[in-house]
């Protein structure tokens, strides 16, 4: 990373607990360690393979959860029959160490029934608990030594309208945040992490699809997200709001995770353009204004990745389309063909990114490109890959429909 990538992440502020006691390759929350799309700990090949070594593949159940990776063992949210199930395995063998479940029928909206039952929503790991939401809403803390229940919440009568619950909680010293209920009666709660107390709540808009996000502006914490007509920030401590912005995409489809460069918030929409917002503050008042816009490419389902000023993404448009812009200007820097999938999973990894399609195909790339330039493609699974890729070491672990697999770089 450059030392303009480095400055934009110490200005982020992250404080999220997850990283605090885990080893340095570890992925113990949605989008790694730092929450953004970067593996840390990474070893490259000398030479790329022309094909990567399986190591083992295990059942686990459905479901597009990122498994989570914590020092020598693995973590897995999936459904099995009608239960949600939490697993660890060991990473080396993909070995259950335990398993622990609950009951959890739902059935899928009809428009939605083809992405099947979930769960949908990567946990989260901090200071040996894990935390989860599942498809109809249950929040459960697991003891992450034994797989015990902590504690569990019941999900709100209401539920959002098309895929369920599929944002990731955040932990933030003491509290884990969710963002519970559905079409315009939700709300966002931090939770004790020990009791499960609610020590704050919102209920301003029900939850989007996309995952909230920890930042210091201006020496106060925020928590940053998409909800379900509106893009937020509320102080961290308390669950204030303190400023919003009207955000609606068709179908109320707000699914991404928003992305921090120095002082701006980069965010985009089904069918909607990349924009990038800037918070400031005058005196006490807060806001969120647009800095600039680029119609030519957006995001669905797909999240960005930066590294230095420059982000790659994965547009929805042209039945899929990867693109480079340029952070600061919204710049478009370059755009790969059209028709490359429907779905993409981006992962930073050093000097390269990854990119984990729907169809299994993982394709390498550097970042000091002008194009689209693929290094290696590999395939890495046989049915529908939507979980973000695990990639720490040599290793990456990959969920697809239904299994969990380890793939090694040399």
């Amino acid at each position: 990373m450059n030392k303009v990538g480095a400055a934009a992440l110490l200005a982020a502020g992250l404080s999220i607990s997850a990283s605090t006691q885990t080893k340095s390759a570890d992925w113990p929350q949605w989008r790694g360690p730092n929450r953004d799309g970067h593996a840390v700990g990474f070893i490259p090949p000398k030479v790329w393979p022309d094909r990567l070594a399986a190591g083992w593949k295990v059942e686990v159940g459905s479901g597009y959860a990122t498994p989570l990776l914590v020092g020598d063992r693995l973590y897995v949210f999936a459904r099995q029959g009608e239960n949600e199930v939490m697993a660890a395995l060991d990473a080396a063998s993909g070995k259950v160490l335990w398993r622990t479940s609950y009951p959890a029928p739902f059935k899928m909206d009809k428009a939605a029934a083809p992405h099947g039952p979930g769960p949908k929503s990567t946990p989260a790991y901090a200071e040996g608990k894990l935390f989860s939401i599942g498809m109809s809403g249950i929040v459960t803390a697991f003891d992450a030594a034994s797989g015990k229940r902590l504690w569990q919440k019941p999900g709100l009568p209401a539920q959002p309208a098309w895929t369920s619950h599929a944002f990731s909680p955040l932990v933030d010293r003491d509290r884990v945040v969710f963002h519970m209920g559905g079409n315009d009666q939700g709300t966002l709660s931090a939770f004790d992490v020990n009791t499960g107390e609610v020590k704050w709540a919102w209920s301003g808009d029900g939850p989007g699809y996309g995952s909230p996000l920890l930042f210091d502006f201006g020496g106060t914490a925020q928590i940053v997200t998409m909800t379900q007509q509106k893009f937020i920030g509320l102080e961290a401590a308390t669950g204030r709001l303190l400023w919003e912005r009207p955000y609606a995409t068709e179908y109320a489809q707000n699914v991404i995770t928003p992305v921090r460069f120095g002082d701006t918030l980069i965010v985009s929409g089904y069918h909607q353009p990349m924009v990038a917002f800037r918070v400031t503050r005058q005196k006490d008042q807060w806001r969120a204004e647009q800095v600039w816009e680029n119609a030519d490419v957006s995001l669905y389902m797909s999240d960005a990745v930066l590294d230095g000023e420059t982000l790659v993404g994965f547009s929805e448009r042209r039945s899929g389309q990867f693109f480079a812009l340029d952070a600061r200007s919204g710049k478009t820097l370059w755009t790969s063909e059209p028709r490359q999938g429907t779905n993409a999973a981006i992962v930073s990894a050093g000097e390269f990114w990854f990119a984990l399609k729907d169809d299994g195909e993982l394709i390498v790339s550097r970042w000091k490109t002008s194009a689209f330039e693929p290094l290696r493609r590999y395939p890495v699974a046989t049915s529908a890959s939507w979980a973000q890729p695990v990639i720490a070491g040599n290793r990456v672990y990959v969920k697809d429909l239904s299994t969990l697999s380890m793939w090694t770089l040399n």
